[in-house]
Parts: structure tokens; sequence; C-alpha cells
């Protein structure tokens, strides 16, 4: 039996409402996750919005969903479930007293809070909603990143949402998380003994995690210039991706379970003291470039300043101190405006133990793993195999098997791939897709508990605190690069260089 859910989305008109969240149920409806009964209440303050939100709902899908997903009787049956409301977030008088009414006669459906506003007004939304009785033991709330701007912060917005709601109660979401390919990463680490055997220090040499963007501000200069790429990207999203990673396997692929073994690699974060950030840390700043052939502004130009350190790229080496991970460098890195738009995980393993083919050792490549998350969602293996068609030849009988390869290139790397994009479904799934049902159905394995996030800010706090007391700015890098070449500099080898799946090279530009 499908579950009865009110869905109520407070800042409704917002981007992330339009761009993400409408279309996400859009799919949901036309999958069979919604019953007819349930509700998808769009909140909006001012009376402009509120007259045309069925218009601009409707515009929404047909600018976000693909081509083949859109049609308008599709889409009119998507809106039969859609209720515009007019609502002043942070006023009692303004439109609660009716809002309250509209969920007379439904308390023992599921629902579902989703705070699409700024973490500043989240404690006077929850404080209204409990005064209205709006909160049920069916109740759930959904927050958005990033929670706060250090751990003092964090910690104030958390006690805000407990006086009202139960931390089972609380989903905090990171779309990352809600990727197929993420989920495959579970698959593939806890549902195979061949991955399962060789993931650790003996078989892996370093574990690279990126997330690259080619925008830059995009109207959030004020809240970008206090948060910086560290804040935005590194505290939540990258530092989860490397908790499913390096985690241990649970007992269960449960919410507590799960939680417990990603709470234990973040507390095993090598912490990066202030003698250790010149070697362990890079962040920059972009310059005014060139994306895809057009010119794009520097980060100043954009911020209308003449002043800030606040980066926009940032470049980690760390190490997680447990017997899986002795010695293993794991490399993070995020940045705007950089060449392409891109996020994987690859996990390098190490060389083989002994070369066989002798001279031919320049041309062995170590083994990949590689996880992408966008722009498009797959899984990679890359081996080196024999050539096809490319023979050597033995020049005398007393010639060994190994002088005849190397008298051409006879070994190259080639890639096993599981291409998720290729799968035929009638409809594309979304990571908030999928996160909107599991909260819809209380699963909150794929959201952050309060204690990862106290644990996280507790790891980044002091990378931050020694920049503000450093004299020494951001490395700057063009526009349309892959950003600093100091970044390079962090790895353990000289040979070694983030590698750059979205055009198959290494940032160094060696082809790969």
């Amino acid at each position: 039996m499908k579950q009865v859910f009110d869905l109520v989305i407070f800042g409704g008109t917002g981007d992330l409402s339009m761009r993400k969240l409408l279309p996400a149920m859009y799919r949901a409806y036309h999958q069979g996750h919604c019953s007819e009964d349930s509700r998808i209440l769009v909140c909006c303050r001012k009376p402009s919005d509120f007259e045309v939100l069925p218009e601009r709902i409707e515009e929404a899908l047909k600018t976000f969903l693909d081509a083949e997903e859109f049609d308008s009787s599709r889409c009119n049956a998507f809106m039969s479930i859609v209720e515009p409301v007019m609502l002043d977030l942070t006023n009692l008088e303004q439109g609660w007293t009716q809002f309250s009414d509209l969920f007379e006669g439904r308390e023992e459906y599921i629902r579902l809070f989703y705070l699409a506003v700024m973490p500043s007004i989240y404690g006077a939304c929850c404080e209204n909603l409990s005064t209205k009785n709006l909160i049920t033991p069916n109740s759930r709330i959904v927050v958005e990143k990033p929670l706060g701007y250090d751990l003092d912060s964090a910690e104030k917005i958390n006690e805000t949402m407990a006086r009202y709601f139960q931390e089972e109660q609380i989903y905090r979401i990171d779309h990352y998380l809600g990727k197929e390919t993420v989920q495959n990463l579970l698959a593939l680490r806890f549902g195979n003994f061949l991955f399962e055997n060789i993931w650790d220090s003996k078989a892996i040499e370093h574990i690279q995690i990126s997330i690259s963007e080619q925008v830059g501000l995009e109207g959030r200069a004020g809240f970008y210039d206090e948060a910086g790429a560290m804040r935005d990207m590194v505290q939540n999203h990258l530092l989860q991706l490397l908790c499913l990673v390096a985690m241990e396997s649970p007992n269960k692929l449960r919410a507590e379970d799960v939680r417990v073994e990603k709470i234990k690699v973040l507390r095993a974060l090598k912490p990066i003291l202030p003698e250790d950030m010149e070697s362990s840390v890079v962040r920059g700043q972009y310059v005014s470039g060139q994306i895809d052939g057009e010119k794009v502004p520097g980060y100043l130009d954009e911020l209308e300043s003449y002043q800030s350190n606040t980066e926009t790229y940032v470049a980690i080496k760390t190490f997680i101190e447990n017997w899986r991970w002795a010695g293993v460098p794991f490399y993070l890195r995020t940045g705007k405006r950089l060449k392409k738009r891109s996020a994987e995980i690859i996990v390098q393993f190490k060389n083989v133990t002994h070369n066989v083919y002798g001279s031919k050792e320049k041309n062995l490549e170590p083994n990949r793993l590689i996880i992408q998350l966008q722009p498009e969602e797959k899984i990679q293996l890359v081996l080196m195999a024999k050539a096809i068609g490319e023979h050597g030849e033995k020049k005398s009988e007393n010639e060994d098997l190994s002088s005849s390869l190397e008298s051409k290139e006879n070994l190259k790397p080639i890639t096993l791939n599981l291409d998720f994009s290729q799968e035929s479904i009638p409809f594309k799934s979304s990571a908030y897709q999928r996160l909107l049902i599991d909260a819809i159905h209380g699963n909150s394995t794929l959201f952050i508990h309060r204690d990862e996030v106290r644990a996280a800010w507790k790891w980044v706090d002091p990378i931050i605190e020694s920049w503000k007391s450093s004299a020494v700015p951001p490395e700057f890098y063009s526009a349309g690069s892959w950003g600093p070449t100091k970044a390079n500099e962090l790895f353990e080898k000289r040979e070694q260089s983030w590698i750059n799946i979205a055009e198959n090279k290494t940032s160094t530009g060696k082809s790969k």
C-alpha cells in the first residue's frame, strides 16, 4: 500500500524547489510512488507569486525535466496533487492559521516539511509549526546544507531543531548520497568478494575524490564569500563521500549501523595542524579566463570587490588513522570555474609486485576503479591488457617471450564499463527523488546524523582557523583551468597527479 503524505516545501518559489524538488516529485508521481490522496504544498510569501505559482511550476518542469519526460497531460495529472500556499514563515499572523487548517483530519498521514530556506529561519519555522500543533509523531523535517559556518553555529542550529523534533525526525540532506552510483559503491564494496578482499592499504595506493564545477557565484555572492569552498563543499559533500569509501562494513545497511561506521571514519581523520598546512592543503581563487570558448570574469569581478581571500578551490591530502587505511593518502579537491563539470571517486591500486615485461615498465599503468557521479553516472575498472591484433616476433630461438613482447606496443589500459546512463527506463531517477521518497518512508540511511555534522566540523574548523591566522593569500588560477598547479605538489610520488576523468587526462596534461 502506498504511503499517504503531505510534503510541504517552505521556500517553494526558490531555485532549489523549482530546479530540483518539484521535478523530482513529478518523476516520483509518474513512477507510482505517490498516492492520489497525497499532497505537495508549495509555500510562497508574496501575493504576486501566489497568483502565478501554477504557471511557474509548469514552466520549471518544462525547463528542468528531460524533453521525453514532460508533456501537458502528465503535468496536469501531477498538478492535481500540488497546492499553492501563501505563508510568511517568520510571522505567525501571516497565513499560519489558514495553513494549519489544511491539516485537519490528516493527522495520521506522514508530514514532511522541507526547509528550502536559509538556516537562519529554521528556528522560526520550527517554532511556528510547534505553536500551531502541526508536529505529530509522523512529522519529519528535511534541511539543506551547509548547516552552520563552524562547529558552534552548527550546534546552535541543531539545538534549535532539537527543541521541537526528535533526532530521528530530522533529515539532513546531501544530494550526492542519493546518486545511484554512490549507492552502487556500497553494493560494490559489500556485495562482491573481489573488492571486499582488496579494499585496504595492502592493495590501494591512494584515493582521489573530486567535485569540479564550471559555474561561478550564480547570484550567491554574499553567501559564498562568507562560506567559501571549504564550508560549502568539503565539510559535507566530500567528507560524506570519503566516509562511504572508507568505512567498515556495517552489520546491516540500517541507518544507525551506517551512521556508526561513518562517524568512526570522521573521528579517525588525521588532524591537519598549522605546521602541516603547506604540505597538506592548497586553497585557490579563480581569476578571469575562458570556459568552452567564452570569456568569464574572475571571482573578485563577480563579487564586485577589490579584496577577498575566500577560497573558490580547495585541495587536501589527508590520512585515516586506522588499520585498514594506514599510510594511504586520500586526496580531496573541489573548485568553481574549473575546465569541466565533473564529480568522481578514483581508487588507484598499487603497481604489480613484479614487472615481467622488463624495459616496458613505463607502459604499465596501475589499475583504477573510477566511480563517476556527474555529468554521467557510471563505474569503470581500468586494467592492463594485450592490444588486440598486435604481435611481437622472435628474432632468434634464444629470445624469451618478454623480449618478443617488447618489440611492439603490446600492452595498453582497457576499461570495463558499467554505464547507468545507458539503462533503458521510462523516466530518469534523480538523487532528490530517491532522498525525498526515503524521507517519506522514514529511511534515514542516506541522510546525515547530528553526530556526523559535529565530527566533520571538528576536523574542518582548524583548517579554516589556520587560514585566518595566516597572511598567505589563496593561489590564483585561471577560470577554465583545473585549478592551481601547486595542487599537484600534494601527491606523495612525483609521477602522480590529479586525474581528470572529464577529459581523460591528468591535470598536468599527460594522456591517460
